[in-house]
């Protein structure tokens, strides 16, 4: 999960439907400490307005002004940062990131509609992952493929190309491409050609056992990372649409509800559930149903006492449970108000499904090294800091 699409959709979907071009600005590569990492993204739109974040505010405004020249030429330009040393002096920037990237900006407009951005849009919001591949950089003359051009994995739809010997290599290379490496950066994977592979995941779902208040600040968080929450509780009262705006849906009927949702749609799991009912025999209800389930992260609220009667009242089921059980859920923040209860919450999902189950402080992390492996540094050096 590098980036959250659901950032730039409110400036991408504004300048498409006034059928102004945009710049797409995506991280090819890094070395050292930055602050996001291959494959995440921003969306540039004249003016220099932008969204989405690529360094933490250290190098958009530069890529918003490097943007014009994408915007008046329409030919993608692959720019190289390095902040690892004195070299970051010449940029004007002072980040004090200490970490390189390339970042490939590419103009996205209704001359190629949309592409590639609007797909991944369209994706996002139908909750499923997406592959894709395009180039970002060539040495061969003239360029067999342009950078920025493209396909996506499944279905071998290509942009940026003619059809013809190009389009039908970038498939070639598609179709070859084993799943669930991550976004990364293929040197030379056709004669003179680097490639960079997206892959997009699906937005993390979620299912909230309950909804009444403190449900709220948790879906609210949940909605803000561009996870995908589903919200279920027996009461009609608290299970409504209007109290959890961005929801993927909001239901009536407690833990029957629970049992099918589950069997009526295995094609798309939930990553993580949180019992938080505060009804005793309606916990264990849902605690029953999610103990026959494959859902990775199983949280209950309330204090180990209740854990431990749950456990009990489920009897030889609680074994299909207990290793993905967390109980009490979140981390220990010193909580003490909804908000800092539901951030808890949200952080101990974040770690334990990122595979740092045991969380340590950034703070307690001996310094790196000021230069780690050198970046693959793809663009012209001069021109790039011109």
């Amino acid at each position: 999960m590098s980036t959250s699409l659901a950032r730039l959709l409110p400036l991408f979907e504004r300048e498409r439907a006034r059928a102004r071009a945009m710049v797409l600005a995506t991280v090819v590569s890094t070395a050292g400490p930055t602050y996001t990492k291959p494959g995440a993204q921003m969306v540039i739109a004249h003016g220099g307005e932008y969204a989405g974040l690529l360094s933490g505010g250290c190098l958009e405004g530069d890529l918003s002004d490097r943007a014009g020249r994408v915007f008046e030429t329409g030919a993608a330009e692959l720019v190289h940062y390095d902040m690892r040393g004195p070299d970051d002096l010449l940029f004007g920037l002072g980040s004090g990131c200490e970490g390189a990237m390339d970042i490939l900006l590419q103009r996205i407009d209704a001359g190629n509609a949309w592409l590639p951005l609007q797909r991944l849009t369209e994706t996002w919001a139908a909750r499923r992952p997406e592959r894709m591949l395009f180039v970002v950089h060539s040495t061969t003359q003239p360029p067999a493929y342009p950078p920025g051009s493209g396909a996506f994995i499944d279905d071998g739809q290509a942009f940026g190309l003619d059809s013809g010997p190009g389009m039908q290599a970038l498939r070639h290379v598609a179709a070859g491409l084993q799943r669930g490496l991550g976004s990364r950066l293929l040197p030379q994977a056709l004669p003179g050609t680097d490639i960079f592979v997206l892959e997009q995941p699906a937005p993390l779902r979620l299912l909230l056992l309950g909804a009444g208040p403190d449900a709220q600040p948790v879906a609210t968080l949940a909605t803000f990372l561009g996870w995908s929450p589903t919200i279920i509780d027996h009461r009609s009262h608290y299970a409504r649409p209007a109290r959890f705006p961005g929801a993927e849906a909001v239901i009536d009927g407690g833990p029957q509800a629970l049992l099918d949702l589950l069997q009526s749609d295995r094609s798309r799991p939930f990553d993580a559930a949180i019992v938080m009912s505060h009804h005793l025999a309606t916990d264990l209800r849902y605690l029953r149903v999610l103990a026959e389930s494959d859902v990775p992260y199983v949280g209950l609220l309330g204090p180990a006492s209740r854990r431990d009667r749950l456990l009990s009242d489920l009897g030889s089921a609680a074994d299909a449970l207990r290793a993905r059980l967390r109980a009490p859920v979140g981390l220990d923040l010193g909580a003490a108000s909804p908000e800092a209860i539901a951030l808890s919450i949200v952080a101990e999902i974040q770690a334990t499904l990122a595979g740092n189950a045991h969380v340590d402080r950034l703070s307690a992390k001996p310094a790196r090294p000021a230069r780690e492996s050198p970046v693959v540094d793809l663009a012209d050096p001069v021109a790039s800091r011109a």
